[in-house]
């Protein structure tokens, strides 16, 4: 039987959300991987110059079985974020892709993601999730007080747009705190409390969608496209890497080539935890497979949270069958809080992607990062909010 009571079991917590739950830059990984960390460090130096990918396949190839062997996950998601970011500069840090990535990336990165649950390549929990610290650990995590521990090329912008991010994600915390009580009221059709919490979730999501809104304070979109959007695509669906790349020296792949959908926010996990307490489901058609696949794309403890939220989640059936004009607006006005961040997500497409003038990375500029139509994809998911409004 599923139970929610424990958000802990899924690497959820009411301060921090879907964010990592140790102090990421505390974790030192052991001596013999300084050669990675300190490429991670000087990563930003090396973008800039043509030797770069002569710099990142002339690392050490090490073996990560002792930080998978560790007394929990924090140093092998640690690695994740500093190979991940090594691999994607060294896909896309030069004008034509590789057709293949060195052993020693691929090495590390399949083990490490392979005992993470996840793909060997820049996913957003290494991007967003586990890859940020607090410049005072006794204030809250917010815009004011993080920083990226990992970079590209660094700068405003880049920083702004993952931050950004990672303030969403702590704030999402007390709405997701807020999911095992709502889905307890619905469970015992209890109305009258469903309608108090969803009334307290609601200045949450306010406040998330105003984190949203701040995007284009410190992150221009001419910069996001040009120097920080090409190095998070990946290498399916993607017209530069149409066979995808090989991955040296891993028995499993036989030398066939692997692709792999890229960083997206998509991936994150609050908007389908959101679509799943709701009862929001999507159509069955082209686009439906995209929203499926990136699924697998989260940690495993993230998508057992969404599935398990799925599967017991009644609040939609208990408003439609006992509830009054005061909890049904209280559930549109969760909905339509949802629809507003989905909203801008569509329009932040737009304005950072769609009218740019050129492409990067060989995308097209319809195609976003995770290799889809990302307009259609978008408003697809937007028009789906909007439709379960009750009367």
């Amino acid at each position: 039987m599923v139970c929610l009571t424990s958000l802990s079991d899924y690497d959820v917590s009411p301060e921090r959300g879907f964010l990592c739950g140790f102090e990421a830059a505390d974790v030192v990984l052991p001596s013999r991987f300084e050669p990675i960390e300190a490429a991670g460090r000087a990563l930003p130096d090396w973008i800039m110059s043509a030797k770069l990918r002569t710099m990142i396949g002339g690392l050490p190839e090490l073996d990560v079985g002792e930080l998978i062997a560790g007394p929990d996950d924090s140093a092998a998601r640690i690695a994740m974020v500093r190979y991940s970011f090594l691999t994607q500069a060294y896909v896309w840090g030069a004008p034509q892709p590789p057709s293949r990535l060195p052993a020693c990336l691929a090495k590390p990165i399949v083990q490490l993601a392979d005992y993470l649950g996840q793909q060997p390549l820049l996913p957003y929990s290494a991007y967003v999730l586990d890859n940020w610290g607090r410049l005072d650990r006794a204030a809250p995590i917010d815009l004011d007080n993080t920083y990226m521990i990992q970079n590209f090329a660094g700068g405003m912008d880049e920083n702004w747009f993952v931050l950004v991010h990672v303030a969403i994600e702590a704030r999402a915390g007390a709405a997701l705190a807020l999911i095992p009580p709502l889905v307890d009221a619905a469970a015992a059709g209890d109305a009258a409390r469903a309608e108090m919490l969803l009334n307290e979730m609601a200045p949450v999501w306010t406040d998330m969608n105003a984190i949203f809104d701040r995007m284009p304070e410190k992150c221009d979109p001419y910069t996001y496209f040009k120097r920080v959007r090409p190095y998070i695509h990946g290498w399916k669906d993607n017209p530069a890497t149409p066979d995808g790349l090989v991955y040296e020296g891993v028995r499993k792949h036989a030398g066939r080539p692997q692709a792999f959908r890229g960083q997206t926010g998509s991936q994150s996990s609050i908007v389908p935890t959101m679509d799943a307490l709701l009862g929001v489901t999507h159509a069955e058609d082209p686009l439906r497979m995209f929203l499926d696949e990136l699924h697998a794309y989260r940690p495993p403890r993230h998508r057992k949270f969404i599935e398990d939220v799925r599967a017991v989640a009644r609040l939609r059936e208990l408003c439609e069958r006992q509830g009054g004009s005061s909890l049904k607006a209280a559930y549109n006005d969760i909905l339509m809080a949802v629809a507003r961040f989905r909203t801008r997500h569509l329009e932040y497409a737009a304005n950072y992607i769609n009218k740019q003038n050129a492409a990067s990375a060989g995308n097209a500029v319809d195609i976003g990062t995770g290799g889809t139509p990302f307009m259609r994809y978008l408003k697809k998911h937007r028009d789906a909010s909007e439709a379960h409004v009750l009367r």
